[in-house]
């Protein structure tokens, strides 16, 4: 081994103090140079192998955990460190969603230098079985021979050899094994990178991606695939339009929100929330904090299919959603008059660009309603008519861009953060989903 490598796969003993944004323990090397720990909770000392250098941090993997936290547990997963879908199983789940919320408050805090009046307690749901929608990664390896299926590893050039996923639907932890077995004994093996999955309340959608026409002896395999298993199989040779049914030829997705008697439809890769259970959670939470009366106009931008935009809109007087891709606008127009709603109107628009000439910019609101994407509203926030506003519900995905969102409406437009808190979405991973309600 080279001079040069030995010192970059030093081992180390470290104290634990912190957990970082991605899951991993904060440390601090004997030159007090910060280290990030794979596989390390706080509280803990461990002996490490450095893997990383940088020039402000460094990166380690645990090795073996000296002195253990009380909140460290055993993973459930075979895969653990090897995959990266999930990287918080061996940490107790009440403590995973405490962890969430020190991230979440410490952002509002560092990033947008506000507090919330008031703390909302974490929503939680299923912490296992619950993720509905995703994308496996497929790839030939040569040297083992197969084909592999599964999520990326913490290195992204490689894909987890997965059996089993116990954070997917159990119908899709099973069809694992399945699907690295099928595309194995395709000819187009090698021209297959991923495999999406979505459920609906009608049962399991497959689309394969493939980068070259599949043979007929492929699309028989996949045809027989489908007819076996009861689960739908989708073909996307180019873009997101691309999408089409293998078999059946007609495959309806939906989901029910019974609490507001709404049957939402959507095709294989439009965005769904992953997990069902608390998205049911969060709507309600959402709806709660918005507080509509019938007398209210309430606008809901980033709507997607509807998924907060019909449940408004069977307590609002008037609600109009926004949103950036026309064909979940589409749906969520199809959604509205499958559901009996005449109170709900949606336009397409980037809402990360010039609004002045939207029509809907025009019209008075009296409510505010946001589920922006990683990036965050800012854009959309400096442009809006806010005046006549008085209370806006903000969903994140991203504690960071919420508070530097929270931030400009707290400075710039004189809102108060009357609460916040986090709420679950991704169990056993470092995803941090959460919710803010603001005040004029």
């Amino acid at each position: 081994m080279s001079r040069s490598r030995s010192k970059l796969h030093q081992r180390l003993e470290l104290d634990i103090h912190d957990l970082s944004h991605d899951g991993r323990g904060v440390s601090r090397n004997a030159e007090g140079k910060t280290v990030f720990v794979e596989g390390a909770l706080p509280g803990e000392l461990v002996r490490a192998e450095r893997t990383g250098r940088n020039r402000h941090f460094d990166e380690a993997r645990t090795l073996e955990v000296v002195r253990a936290s009380p909140d460290r547990t055993e993973p459930r997963c075979p895969h653990f460190r090897d995959c990266a879908g999930c990287v918080l199983q061996h940490m107790r789940e009440e403590k995973q969603i405490e962890a969430k919320q020190r991230t979440l408050l410490d952002n509002l805090r560092r990033i947008g230098h506000v507090e919330p009046e008031r703390v909302l307690p974490p929503l939680t749901d299923a912490a296992w079985s619950y993720r509905r929608k995703g994308r496996f990664s497929v790839r030939y390896v040569e040297k083992k021979g197969r084909t592999v299926v599964g999520f990326r590893e913490a290195n992204p050039r490689f894909v987890a050899d997965l059996t089993q996923c116990h954070t997917v639907l159990p119908e899709i932890s099973a069809a694992i094994p399945e699907l690295a077995a099928l595309v194995d004994g395709m000819d187009g093996r090698r021209i297959i990178p991923q495999i999406e999955f979505i459920a609906g309340d009608e049962g399991l959608a497959f689309v394969f991606r493939h980068l070259e026409s599949l043979s007929e002896g492929d699309l028989e395999k996949l045809r027989d695939y489908a007819r076996r298993s009861g689960h739908a199989v989708f073909l996307q040779p180019g873009g997101v339009d691309s999408v089409h049914p293998l078999w059946p030829e007609r495959f309806p997705l939906s989901f029910l929100l019974p609490e507001w008697n709404l049957r939402l439809a959507f095709r294989p890769l439009d965005f769904i929330q992953v997990n069902a259970g608390l998205n049911h959670r969060m709507i309600r939470l959402a709806l709660d904090l918005l507080d509509p009366r019938p007398e209210d106009r309430v606008l809901d931008l980033f709507c997607g299919l509807g998924n907060f935009t019909l449940p408004l809109a069977r307590r609002a007087g008037r609600v109009v959603g926004v949103e950036g891709e026309a064909g979940l606008v589409q749906r969520a127009r199809e959604n509205a008059a499958a559901n009996g709603l005449t109170n709900a109107e949606f336009h397409a628009a980037d809402l990360a660009k010039d609004l002045a000439g939207e029509p809907w910019m025009r019209a008075g609101f009296d409510k505010l309603l946001l589920d922006p994407p990683r990036a965050g509203a800012a854009e959309a926030l400096a442009q809006l008519p806010l005046r006549g506003i008085g209370r806006i519900v903000y969903v994140s995905c991203h504690p960071g861009s919420l508070a530097r969102d929270a931030g400009f409406l707290v400075r710039e437009r004189g809102y108060r953060l009357v609460a916040a808190g986090a709420m679950d979405m991704f169990p056993q991973t470092a995803h941090v989903e959460s919710i803010a309600l603001f005040e004029c």
